[in-house]
């Protein structure tokens, strides 16, 4: 059924490929994607294509961070807080013809929490203990415990059909969700097209006929490219890019807070990072504020491990002793700690234009207190690799933030999450945790998670460097696009284009 289904869609895409359309918007970034798994990808190039424009959630985030109905019209929770039960949208059908239904809810959530699949997301749904269709609109989830987020956690739960539940390939290469966009074609080195789904449950929409993502690894390419009109739009601009296209003719550089973040991380499985003191240090030898300035040109505010545009949840960093510079006091530390310097390190760079510049700069800064690191820069098929096997001593990276504090910091820290790349466990924080995804009355929640943000800033395995301003670049021709904070491309569905 799975082949006969995959099939369908590729024929539908051999149909749309032959056909001429009417109106294109042309995306430029900077390489392809590693894949198009929802439930598998981690890089900004696969997330950007594919989230709410080709796969849609159970619930959607706004551009107020607000969560909203998406797939489930809506939704009733017991007076316990343990069971929720979803209401879909009718008439809603996938991309290769085949009706959305309850089950396809119930084999996406299974397909996200099973070991096999090994996707990064499966801590977003490790609360959930019991699935049940109640019928083809309705469906029940029940939870072990409270979990607060879960209506935030959903929205980025991709639905899809019920035949692909055990196959962990079939989407990489050739997705099928139900978003206003479906694949069309994918050009190695070129593009991917995605293409109108007319068969949309929004009337009227998406306004064009097709999305096309086109690979431009020169930057300088890009920005001509957005200029004469090649390229209708830029999205994630480094802040080098943002302030040279700044008052372009025919273009329109939109901006907002960023909610992801960019870091230093250290595999507390390896020595000397093993020792929590060592991990302080780092810290202690940074200067987030010369980061910004050197290799963001401003354009920033330094990072504690939340956004402060999460204004109900984020501690002011101006509160962490470990992030006043102090260079000898990080040379006492390290020493304490057993280590002798210098010591060489190596560190793993996310091949973007703004973690290269900081990667530059937290090497000179390292180097004052004894730290010798020799950075490696790779392609981002292997920099994921190499990431998700905890194959590093550091690296530099972005990371996609969070509505909810429970998305990031239990999948990223929680001893066995998902994410947590860096191998760290630490039993307090577990508990804190574990804590702090069951509270319902805010208030509580903000008490935890104030002591999981002091623990995490000196002591943690990532030292956040910065929250910048998420910039995009969009050509006049283009109406209808607004930026969101989470760097989605949700807009395109609202989006027109003049010729």
């Amino acid at each position: 059924m799975a082949l006969k289904k995959l099939g369908l869609a590729l024929l539908a895409t051999t149909i749309f490929v032959g056909a001429a359309s009417a109106a294109t918007i042309d995306v430029a970034i900077d390489s392809s994607p590693a894949g198009l798994d929802p439930h598998l990808i981690t890089a900004f190039n696969s997330v950007v294509i594919v989230q709410s424009n080709i796969y849609e959630g159970l619930t959607a985030i706004d551009k107020n961070l607000a969560v909203v109905p998406g797939l489930a019209e809506s939704w009733d929770v017991s007076e316990d807080g343990l069971t929720y039960t979803f209401h879909l949208r009718p008439n809603v059908v996938f991309h290769d013809g085949s009706t959305f239904d309850a089950e396809d809810v119930a084999a996406s959530i299974r397909r996200v929490q099973a070991a096999e699949t090994a996707s990064p997301l499966a801590s977003r749904v490790s609360p959930i203990t019991g699935i049940n269709v109640i019928d083809p609109a309705t469906i029940e989830l029940k939870l072990d415990a409270p979990f607060a987020p879960i209506l935030s956690s959903l929205s980025g739960i991709a639905m899809v059909p019920a035949e692909v539940e055990t196959n962990v390939e079939a989407l990489q290469q050739a997705p099928v969700g139900t978003g206003p966009f479906k694949f069309a074609e994918w050009q190695p080195n070129g593009f991917i097209s995605l293409a109108k789904n007319d068969a949309y449950y929004v009337e009227g929409s998406p306004k064009v006929d097709e999305v096309r993502f086109n690979f431009v690894p020169e930057s300088a390419t890009r920005q001509v490219g957005v200029t004469s009109g090649e390229y209708d739009l830029l999205p994630g601009i480094d802040p080098a890019t943002a302030l040279q296209l700044q008052g372009q003719p025919g273009v329109t550089v939109q901006e907002t807070r960023d909610i992801s973040y960019t870091l230093l991380g250290m595999n507390a499985s390896r020595e000397p990072f093993t020792n929590p003191k060592v991990r302080t240090a780092i810290n202690m030898l940074l200067n987030r504020q010369e980061i910004i300035d050197g290799a963001l040109f401003g354009a920033g505010v330094p990072a504690g491990p939340l956004s402060q545009a999460l204004v109900n949840w984020a501690v002011d960093p101006t509160s962490f002793a470990c992030y006043t510079t102090d260079v000898e006091g990080a040379k006492a530390l390290l020493a304490e700690a057993g280590v002798t310097t210098p010591l060489k390190l190596t560190m793993n760079v996310l091949p973007r234009q703004d973690t290269r510049d900081i990667a530059q700069v937290a090497q000179q800064q390292l180097a004052a207190g004894g730290i010798e690191v020799e950075l490696i820069t790779q392609e981002i098929g292997d920099f994921v690799q190499s990431w998700r096997n905890s194959e590093f001593d550091m690296f530099v990276s972005a990371n996609g933030g969070s509505p909810d504090p429970d998305e990031y910091f239990y999948r990223t820290f929680r001893g066995g999450g998902s994410t947590n790349v860096f191998k760290y466990d630490d039993a307090e924080l577990d508990a804190w945790l574990d804590e702090g995804r069951t509270l319902t009355d805010p208030a509580a929640r903000k008490a935890v998670y104030d002591q999981v943000q002091a623990k995490l800033a000196c002591e943690g395995p990532a030292a956040h460097i910065a929250y910048g301003t998420l910039f995009s670049a969009v050509n006049d021709k283009v109406q209808g696009f607004e930026i969101f904070p989470n760097g989605r491309l949700t807009s395109l569905v609202n989006a027109t284009v003049s010729e």
